[in-house]
């Protein structure tokens, strides 16, 4: 008897259906519905352009939006913990949370990156403040970030420049790709970025359209297209969403990028947008939107 060649079948077998399973949990159509969402605001605060949103790993949320205090911290109740940002932020615009629960930043008005504590510690500034360039050491209106497997940190860079730049973890540069343009490996408005769980990077690629799919050294693997890529996020079981700005949707795309569902359209009302702008998931799984023109944070309740 061959055991172990029956072992190692056995064991390939058995990887194949978690991956088939895995795969197919994340190409199921997924249903939500508005849900009321109830966030005590600091006095006297009224919410300007909502720009961004994240959670961390015990459940508290990080806004970001264009006005006085612009990075707010609420528990998972949606109780105000704290605020910072004032002398600090030009303009809000990108949000993460890393693996470490360091919240990160991109300043589009200032053209700045900065990595802060969860309590609002400054730890880490890339570029030079108020100087737009194209340097290793200077941003143009920078978009989003997103964290690779490595701590490689990547900063999609921007609405002057038309490049993903990446550094290393303490803030070292590592290299960047792209210049502007409408053909493969070229970008107009790259505007977000994720890393997703094989190592891939995405980076919404707005005023083409698409978004293009990159290995951890900027070589195009694919593209897809029919949308304007504002906002990219995953949830825990590898799902991507999207949020088009442009049709005022969000989008549930499947693993070769095709639209699977989508949710919402131009309005006012409970899951209707006014420039859906970027999003985030919770560890229930449920969706937060932020609006630029709706001025306000909306939640989208996964049904069971």
């Amino acid at each position: 008897m061959n055991l172990p060649r029956r072992f190692d079948l056995l064991i390939l077998t058995i990887s194949f259906l978690i991956l088939t399973a895995e795969f197919t949990a994340a190409a199921d159509k997924i249903e939500f519905e508005p849900a009321a969402i109830q966030l005590q605001l600091p006095e006297g605060l009224t919410l300007g352009p909502c720009s961004a949103v994240d959670f961390d790993s015990q459940g508290r949320m990080y806004l970001f939006h264009r006005g006085p205090q612009p990075i707010l911290c609420f528990d998972s109740s949606g109780k105000f913990v704290r605020s910072w940002g004032d002398k600090l932020i030009g303009q809000a615009h990108g949000l993460r949370v890393d693996p470490q629960d360091n919240v990160w930043v991109t300043d589009i008005g200032n053209h700045m990156v900065f990595q802060f504590s969860q309590e609002g510690k400054l730890l880490l500034a890339l570029g030079q403040a108020g100087k737009a360039g194209d340097s290793q050491d200077r941003f143009n209106k920078p978009t989003d970030i997103a964290f690779g497997p490595q701590g490689e940190i990547f900063i999609s860079d921007g609405y002057g420049n038309s490049r993903v730049m990446k550094f290393a973890a303490n803030g070292k540069y590592l290299g960047q790709w792209g210049t502007p343009g409408t053909g493969t490996g070229e970008f107009n408005l790259p505007h977000s970025i994720v890393v997703d769980k094989q190592g891939r990077v995405l980076v919404g690629d707005r005023e083409n359209d698409r978004v293009q799919i990159f290995d951890l050294e900027g070589n195009l693997l694919e593209t897809w297209t029919g949308f304007a890529p504002y906002g990219m996020e995953f949830d825990s079981r590898g799902t991507l969403f999207v949020a088009d700005g442009r049709a005022n949707k969000v989008l549930q795309l499947n693993a070769s990028g095709k639209v699977e569902n989508s949710w919402g359209k131009k309005g006012k009302g409970p899951g209707e947008f006014d420039l859906p702008h970027m999003l985030a998931v919770d560890t229930a799984g449920n969706l937060f939107v932020t609006e630029i023109g709706g001025r306000r944070l909306q939640k989208l309740q996964r049904k069971q």
